[in-house]
């Protein structure tokens, strides 16, 4: 009887072989049935964090889940530089501010959705995470009138489960692709200076309501950014709602000519 042994370098072989044959059947199979996507990570779903458009356009949004205290401020600044942005409002924020709520409505502004508590999304359940939009929207539905179509998840925290409970709500997450840190209190022009190096065309910019500076720098920015030609709308505006797909940065890009 013929005893074969076999050492460590000829098992990686034959684990190597068995792979390879594995990927290629999974591969044939894959171009008709997605078997594919087991072998490559292609699963992973990402927010809209900026978007691809040949005009010099771009979206500054706030957040809100602490405080109120300059609010009125930024309000009377977007309305002399004639600019509608996008507010997005937790629902604990809205119980306590619902006056300011319809302030931010009335001056025509859009407002999203941030969470009714601000936790990390990411950690919750289906069910927790429907719960969490569902009473939010309602809230803020009822002061303007309008459901929530845009989320913005606390912390920038999300995986699958939150974009696909989303999605199937309506839904269309945003993240950003210029962060202020305003919230930071580095002061106005460090502010300024960050946005202004990290703007372009399809940027989407985040700054929060009640941070210390940003009533102080948001005139210059926004000056600076009409000054270059640019057009500040708000995030519905400047995102695609059809044909498009977003690339592994996070930026939304259109397959063809489509509506907005």
């Amino acid at each position: 009887m013929k005893i074969f042994i076999v050492n460590r370098k000829t098992i990686n072989r034959l684990l190597m072989i068995v792979l390879l044959i594995a990927v290629s059947v999974a591969y044939t199979a894959g171009t008709e049935s997605g078997v594919l996507g087991v072998f490559m990570n292609n699963s992973r779903k990402i927010p809209i964090y900026c978007v691809e458009t040949p005009e010099k356009k771009v979206a500054i949004s706030f957040d809100a889940a602490w405080g109120s205290d300059y609010t009125d401020k930024l309000l009377d600044i977007l309305k002399e530089h004639n600019v509608k942005t996008t507010f997005f409002l937790v629902g604990i924020w809205v119980d306590k501010y619902p006056v300011m709520v319809k302030k931010i409505n009335d001056a025509g502004h859009e407002i999203g959705n941030h969470s009714a508590t601000h936790p990390k999304m990411s950690t919750l359940s289906e069910k927790q995470i429907i719960e969490e939009l569902n009473s939010t929207s309602k809230k803020i539905e009822d002061i303007t009138g309008k459901p929530t179509t845009l989320l913005r998840p606390p912390f920038g925290d999300y995986n699958n489960r939150l974009i696909e409970t989303a999605q199937e709500l309506g839904y269309q997450v945003i993240q950003w692709d210029v962060d202020s840190l305003d919230y930071k209190d580095y002061g106005t022009q460090a502010i300024v200076d960050r946005v202004m190096k990290k703007v372009s065309n399809g940027s989407i910019v985040l700054f929060h309501n009640n941070a210390t500076y940003t009533s102080e720098a948001l005139p210059i920015i926004l000056d600076k950014l009409q000054e270059q030609g640019y057009q500040i709308v708000p995030i519905s505006e400047l995102i695609y709602k059809e044909n498009y797909f977003i690339d592994h940065t996070g930026r939304q890009m259109p397959l063809e000519q489509s509506e907005r």
